[in-house]
């Protein structure tokens, strides 16, 4: 049975990040340290031989997908479906100043509510157009291979949702993608999509298998 890998990886560390500012569709881009986080994210994700290397074309996680890019030799091909979740009126405002001037939106965020008002892109809108994404980059590699794809935290948690056909409620079970670290689905034509790995990265105690 041939099963193809894809790699959901979240981007690297900005300042906005580190301010605990809401990024949404904002072009940051990485800091220092996500630079490095990028290196050293990319130093294990080549030992798994992508075959193609998909990202947002938002800086942040470009710029994370260029690390790997440079082991591989691999070009990067940009999707803007890939971008976070448009955040409407809360970009660069930090959280603490979205529940403070937009009480009921920050109610309805927490709530996980799929509707927050306030120019905020809908859980349903962004689930759909990243695992549409997603489910592009999978077919863009040969049966059996691997497509690694940078891409955003909410967007990467929603997508990789709806590719599972998980509900909204089971979703919300999930931590946050860490800066820099990864989702692992397989696809084959008996079982589907499933949920290989979470939250993998360079400070993970999961195994990577060595270079071959």
């Amino acid at each position: 049975m041939t099963t193809t890998r894809l790699i959901v990886w979240r981007h690297g560390n900005t300042d906005w990040n580190a301010e605990g500012r809401v990024q949404g569709q904002s072009d940051v881009p990485l800091n220092a340290l996500g630079g490095q986080q990028a290196v050293d994210a990319a130093e294990l994700l080549v030992r798994l031989r992508p075959a193609a290397l998909i990202s947002s074309d938002l800086r942040r996680a470009a710029d994370t997908a260029a690390a790997l890019a440079a082991l591989t030799g691999l070009s990067v091909t940009h999707d803007e479906r890939l971008r976070e979740r448009h955040f409407g009126s809360w970009q660069g405002l930090t959280m603490a100043e979205v529940a403070r001037t937009r009480p009921d939106e920050h109610a309805r965020w927490k709530a996980g509510a799929d509707v927050v008002g306030g120019g905020v892109e809908t859980l349903d809108d962004l689930g759909k157009r990243v695992a549409d994404a997603l489910q592009a980059a999978a077919d863009a590699v040969p049966p059996g291979g691997t497509a690694v794809v940078a891409t955003h935290g909410a967007a990467a948690r929603q997508g990789v949702g709806h590719l599972l056909g998980w509900p909204r409620e089971q979703l919300r079970t999930l931590r946050a993608l860490q800066n820099c670290h990864w989702v692992e689905l397989s696809h084959d034509e008996s079982r589907g999509w499933q949920l290989a790995a979470y939250n993998v990265g360079p400070f993970s105690d999961r195994p990577v298998p060595p270079p071959v």
